[in-house]
């Protein structure tokens, strides 16, 4: 190959990465047409026909097949012969009667009310404001709890988002030297729900808004946790109940600006007890973005570039951001914590187990 065929297949690839980036928010849409048709439910666990299925979603034969063969392409169906279609591994996972189902999360996160903000990112990257305030006439949370319906998808999308940190949390911690853990922020509990099931001898907290735990008796009553786990509503920028020695967050901080973060730390660390831990659980960013890296750390960091996404839609919608070590550390010793270690939940990339103990304030 010559040094001129070198720069075309590089020029080639190179547009062909637009090109898909470009389409990106289309793939959305399709997903998103998708579960609002039930193609996945419809085609079930074998291959149907594109006119079968459109049939039993009240769609037309010929736009079916086209949104099944986009499916194809995205690797979510296979077509079996012309015109039939079965269910790849990924695409079961659009199938609302799997318990591991992320039906709500796509729904969520192709949800108008969602990307709205995300219209106006520019805006944002130029003034460091929130766009979803602007554009609603008021922030995120206060919009979920003035819409029961979308903040009910909300709790519903964001427990399907925690159940592979669920699943593996419980054995990749030591929460056999604790007896009271509080989930500050922890909603609709699957991820308590997952420690209580796994140390019979831990009870728990789940503290969140009244919204924010709606969904959480079902939780537990579904995981015979009721004797074991305490619903509290409340607001974690006020207080967090005491009588726990490990406070657990998962993907709270990230919501939040740095001040903010640092409140709900400090209440924190006025309630913990001596040899008490704050349990943080969130993605953590490398100090520099390195595509070529071989490492595993730092490539379930970067998560193809999820996550850098993910630190955005905190930008546009809620004024949060993710954070890197360096950062973790500024804010946990702001609120008068010291991180000790961090340390890659492996069987749930991106996230890290952050660790933070009591310390002095600077």
């Amino acid at each position: 190959m010559t040094n001129t065929d070198v720069r075309v297949a590089a020029g080639t690839a190179d547009r062909d990465l637009i090109v898909r980036l470009a389409f990106g928010s289309m793939a959305a849409q399709t997903l998103r047409a998708a579960v609002r048709l039930r193609v996945v439910e419809l085609v079930g666990g074998t291959s149907r026909r594109a006119a079968d299925v459109a049939v039993d979603a009240g769609a037309e034969p010929q736009p079916m097949t086209r949104l099944l063969r986009a499916l194809t392409g995205l690797g979510l169906m296979r077509e079996d012969t012309p015109d039939s279609f079965s269910v790849t591994p990924a695409g079961a996972l659009l199938d609302p009667g799997r318990p591991d189902s992320l039906t709500s999360f796509v729904g969520m996160f192709t949800e108008p009310v969602v990307l709205r903000a995300w219209e106006h990112l520019d805006d944002s990257v130029r003034t460091g404001e929130v766009a979803f305030d602007t554009v609603f006439g008021t922030d995120f949370f206060h919009h979920l709890a003035q819409h029961p319906e979308l903040s009910a998808e909300f709790n519903v999308a964001m427990s399907q988002a925690v159940s592979e940190a669920a699943a593996a949390l419980p054995y990749a911690f030591d929460f056999g030297r604790f007896t009271r853990v509080t989930d500050v922020g922890g909603g609709g509990g699957t991820l308590l729900a997952g420690v209580l099931a796994a140390h019979p001898g831990l009870t728990g907290v789940v503290f969140d808004t009244v919204e924010g735990l709606a969904g959480t008796p079902r939780t537990m009553e579904r995981h015979g946790l009721e004797e074991r786990c305490s619903l509290i509503a409340g607001d974690f920028f006020r207080s967090v109940p005491g009588g726990s020695d490990l406070y657990l967050m998962k993907s709270v901080l990230h919501d939040w600006t740095d001040d903010q973060a640092v409140t709900i730390l400090s209440h924190c660390r006025e309630v913990l007890p001596p040899g008490g831990l704050v349990l943080i659980v969130e993605p953590v960013l490398p100090e520099i973005v390195d595509t070529d890296t071989d490492t595993d750390a730092e490539a379930d960091a970067t998560d193809g570039g999820v996550t850098y996404l993910s630190d955005l839609n905190m930008l546009v919608n809620v004024g949060g951001r993710e954070r890197t070590r360096r950062e973790f550390e500024e804010v946990c010793r702001r609120a008068g914590l010291s991180l000790s270690s961090v340390t890659p939940l492996t069987e749930a990339a991106p996230y890290s187990l952050i660790e933070a103990v009591a310390g002095e304030t600077g």
